[in-house]
């Protein structure tokens, strides 16, 4: 009878052993699987932005299509951001570039041609320059300005009119009257956003904006918020040919959003190019300008690293408006296209895959090692104890993986509202802050890792004790007597997690690693975790058991 009534434990045990090394394998397959799909909520990565520009319009071959337009003012500036890029045809199409103003030297001047240009606004600067200039110097020119506001002052449009009277204004802070000695400046800021309006080169929705702020400036006596957006088109004015802020203006629909690229065009010079190739890429100066504001010099560096793959993947960093994973491990190629266009289902797949997988690795190791407890405890472990492991590690493993969820970026490019003198507002920089790299610290992955692996320990250790109580030839009421006696090591995941916060806190107060609350307080975590499945999964069943035998016996 007894050989019989063993048979069929005997062959679980083998079905078991023989499952564990399967379920091993399949495990290790997920989890590299998770580890290796290129997909984040909060972050982009470099294999998606790769996956992105695969096949679309480079930065060089962009600047020869506005070349081909006859726009030798943005195909310049498309060129030097190429060349920021390091893009192997920059120097084909330089060349191009140098030929076509050798052809054209009078386009050269304006950046491009416009056909009211030449006989409203000739002078010395437009016949002798080189290169580009900015749309500013030719209405430092008296008779440019006089012919200019001759030309607009015929014209047919409220909007223009509306403009034309804003030079009448006395209350302004920021300028001298346009009427007034020295106020030359406002006058041609005046004369240049009124001609952008005349000749359509203003976005409708910005159309709109600025005749709205025009009326109410004219209606009430005081310029205003117009006069801010005056100072705007100074700055870029001062940086930008015509042809050059033409182009920008096209693709923005709002005033803020002119208020922003000035901003980025005096604190962040040497970005310009590629700030102003996104744009134009993207045809959206509203996105960019959003996302140099909210991430700073690490967005600018993004924004470089995506225009190096070309248009797509400027188009999906603009788009998604998150920072570019760096440093997060592997960057696996496969599966980047389903990513890229499912992201949803792509980030439900990556943890959904790591949550298995970690199950089925801690169920194969359960098999191996802790068949024997499985058998007294009759199906309380290890199961559910699995399961709520594999849960804890996946959100660890989330919180690890994204990297810019924790801690939300520094700008340095975050405008402030001061007031600055005409000349600073124009041409000056404003003073850079420091900012935080808004990514975890190695230090605090690897303090949380060794907490997590000290309490895996410590779990191990009171299973270890539960089977050797187990297995010795004692009668119940002595079993439980053991198992009292052995509260102290089931609660020790407890003490282990106070003296790892306690010596996480006196190491980041002495300076030996970074300042973070999340390493030293997860080994609290991590132990009232470890207690809670010591004790409640197992020591209190495997104590019921034994009192049930024990009345049994009696």
């Amino acid at each position: 009878m007894h050989p019989r009534m063993n048979q069929p434990t005997a062959t679980v045990r083998r079905d078991y052993s023989a499952a564990w090394l399967g379920w091993l394998v399949l495990g290790l397959g997920l989890l590299a699987v998770a580890w290796l799909l290129p997909v984040n909520i909060k972050s982009l990565n470099p294999a998606l932005l790769r996956e992105a520009g695969r096949h679309s319009t480079t930065a060089a071959v962009f600047a020869r299509g506005l070349l081909d337009l006859d726009k030798p003012g943005p195909a310049a500036l498309v060129l030097d951001a190429a060349r920021q890029v390091n893009d192997p045809s920059a120097g084909a199409v330089g060349v191009l570039l140098k030929g076509f103003a050798v052809r054209h030297p009078e386009m050269m001047p304006w950046g491009g041609w416009d056909v009211a240009l030449e006989p409203l606004l000739t002078g010395k600067n437009a016949a002798t320059a080189p290169g580009s200039v900015p749309v500013l110097k030719f209405l430092v020119v008296q008779s440019a300005r006089e012919n200019l506001r001759r030309y607009l002052a015929v014209s047919r449009l409220p909007g223009v009119q509306t403009l034309l009277k804003t030079a009448d204004l006395t209350s302004t802070s920021r300028f001298v009257p346009a009427m007034r000695p020295g106020g030359q400046p406002l006058e041609a800021v005046i004369l240049l956003t009124t001609y952008l309006w005349q000749s359509e080169h203003l976005s409708p929705s910005l159309q709109r904006e600025v005749r709205s702020l025009a009326e109410n400036a004219v209606a009430s006596g005081q310029m205003g918020p117009l006069e801010d957006f005056y100072v705007d088109i100074l700055t870029l004015g001062k940086r930008l040919d015509w042809e050059q802020l033409s182009e920008l203006l096209r693709t923005t629909t709002s005033i803020g959003t002119v208020t922003q690229f000035a901003h980025l065009a005096r604190v962040a010079p040497e970005h310009l190019p590629v700030i102003y190739t996104a744009a134009l890429m993207t045809k959206s100066a509203d996105a960019v300008a959003r996302y140099l504001i909210a991430y700073g010099k690490p967005g600018a560096e993004n924004l470089r690293f995506a225009l190096s793959f070309g248009e797509g993947a400027v188009e999906q960093l603009v788009r998604r408006q998150v920072p570019v994973t760096s440093g997060a491990g592997p960057e696996f190629e496969l599966g980047a296209g389903f990513a890229l266009g499912h992201p949803e289902l792509a980030i439900f797949g990556k943890y959904a895959a790591f949550l298995a997988g970690v199950f089925l690795l801690l169920r194969s190791v359960d098999l191996k090692l802790f068949f024997s407890v499985e058998s007294a405890l009759r199906g309380a472990f290890p199961r559910m104890g699995s399961g709520v492991l594999a849960a804890i590690l996946t959100f660890l493993f989330f919180i690890f993986s994204e990297q810019f969820l924790l801690k939300a970026a520094a700008s340095e490019y975050q405008i402030r509202f001061t007031f600055p003198v005409l000349v600073a507002a124009a041409t000056g920089a404003t003073p850079a802050h420091s900012t935080t790299t808004a990514t975890m610290e190695m230090s605090t992955v690897l303090s949380i890792a060794l907490f997590a692996l000290l309490q895996v320990g410590m779990y191990v250790t009171c299973l270890l004790k539960i089977t050797e109580v187990e297995r010795q030839a004692l009668p119940p009421l002595t079993k439980l007597k053991l198992m009292e006696n052995e509260e102290n090591l089931f609660d020790g995941g407890l003490y282990l997690g106070i003296a790892g916060t306690a010596t996480a806190l006196v190491l980041q107060v002495l300076g030996l690693i970074d300042a973070n609350l999340l390493a030293a307080y997860s080994s609290n975590l991590f132990g009232i975790v470890c207690v809670a499945l010591v004790k409640i999964r197992h020591v209190r069943p495997y104590k019921r058991k034994l009192i049930l035998e024990s009345q049994t016996g009696a």
